[in-house]
């Protein structure tokens, strides 16, 4: 079979193939995996829409940080770096980090927060800053003096290309041979005989390891396969780009981030992009943006900055998909056999999927974690998805 994307018409007989990994999901989870797992082994990658990557994966704030998120995602994050800075020769045709800088900012009734996030990481981060008053001003003068009492700048914080990462992602697991088949919803699998029978509305197929790296729909596809959920929420998320009123020098500005997660923005091609960092319970869907959740994001802009938009350019909305404890699954599945998930990514899935798609590769070949994963604290006990099994679902 050739390994070159297409879409296929709706034909139930139609049969795609014999492989060694189905991947269902073609997004950063699905395309990464797709491409550590070739070329020794034959990967089908599997994509409901006629392009891989149009929901979260094409709707993220593209930042690498080693602050945000828990104890786990920060290794992962910290894991992943290497592979930002050298992704090798041909992977992508100009660098996938651009210096950003982030400040996590907090008023004075939340310090304590800007505390313990400054104790938990400054061991693994010597490079944080702690800043107050007029330094932290100058280094963001959109922000309000009573909202930003205190921050922490992680100068080492920077843009991600998305784009380029996820088509190098694809590009070069195509050229080491896997097959990517667009507009190919998964409607049923059965496990028999150790090995996968798939149906999909464009056509079946037939492989040892089905992979679910489906992102908000995980749970459904995981029904789909005769396997139990294990819990995963959609949450939606939305961002606005807008010209604001005032003409800024901010080409160099960080990342902005309120520490309790009330809002973040950031400079944007001569623009603005934010968001009220809104996690809104949604079912799995082509979220779109809640006028409620802009009037929020507005309101917050104008209590905690400077900024005034004044025109806005742009809006959309995406869902980022949560386990129980707010930490990735990768791992085999406690009950199935040769179901492995790879989901529950929240807001972290870009940078941290050269960390997830390296472990759970070395997990799918019954290898040892590579060392350099395990260097940065990277445990597959922490990601896996019996941990599931035994905690309790979590408010949000």
């Amino acid at each position: 079979m050739s390994n070159a994307m297409f879409s296929s018409p709706n034909a139930e007989h139609i049969n795609l193939g014999s492989f060694d990994v189905v991947i269902v999901g073609a997004g950063m989870a699905g395309a990464s995996l797709a491409f550590e797992l070739t070329p020794d082994l034959r990967v089908l990658l599997l994509e409901t829409e006629s392009q891989p990557g149009y929901h979260t994966t094409g709707r993220s704030a593209a930042l690498f940080s080693e602050v945000y998120g828990n104890d786990v995602v920060r290794a992962l994050s910290r894991a992943s770096r290497t592979f930002f800075d050298s992704p090798g020769g041909g992977f992508a045709d100009h660098p996938l980090l651009t210096p950003r800088g982030t400040l996590f900012f907090a008023a004075a009734d939340r310090l304590e927060q800007l505390h313990v996030v400054h104790t938990e990481v400054v061991r693994r981060a010597p490079e944080l800053r702690w800043m107050e008053g007029k330094a932290l001003l100058e280094q963001l003068p959109a922000l309000r003096r009573e909202a930003a009492q205190a921050g922490l700048f992680e100068p080492d914080a920077c843009d991600i290309d998305v784009h380029s990462l996820h088509q190098g992602y694809l590009r070069s697991a195509r050229q080491r041979g896997a097959t990517v088949i667009c507009n190919a919803q998964l409607e049923s699998a059965q496990y028999a005989n150790s090995r996968w029978t798939l149906q999909t509305c464009a056509g079946y197929c037939s492989a040892n390891l089905l992979v679910n790296a489906a992102g908000a729909w995980a749970d459904d596809v995981a029904v789909r396969c005769g396997v139990e959920p294990i819990g995963l929420t959609p949450l939606r998320r939305t961002a606005l780009v807008f010209d604001d009123h005032q003409s800024w020098n901010c080409k160099h500005w960080p990342l902005a981030v309120e520490i309790g997660e009330q809002l973040y923005f950031k400079p944007d091609a001569g623009r603005f992009l934010a968001s009220p960092a809104d996690e809104i319970p949604s079912p799995a869907c082509d979220a779109q943006p809640d006028e409620f959740d802009v009037a929020v994001l507005l309101d917050r802009l104008e209590r905690l900055t400077l900024l005034r938009p004044k025109r806005i350019t742009g809006r959309w909305a995406g869902l980022r998909t949560f386990a129980s404890d707010r930490t990735p699954v990768a791992g085999f599945d406690t009950q199935i056999p040769n179901f492995f998930w790879l989901a529950g990514q929240g807001g972290y899935g870009i940078q941290t999927a050269p960390a997830l798609a390296q472990l759970s590769a070395s997990l799918i070949r019954g290898q040892t974690m590579p060392q350099g994963l395990a260097s940065h604290g990277v445990r597959t006990q922490d990601l896996s998805a019996h941990r599931l099994a035994v905690t309790p679902s979590a408010e949000f």
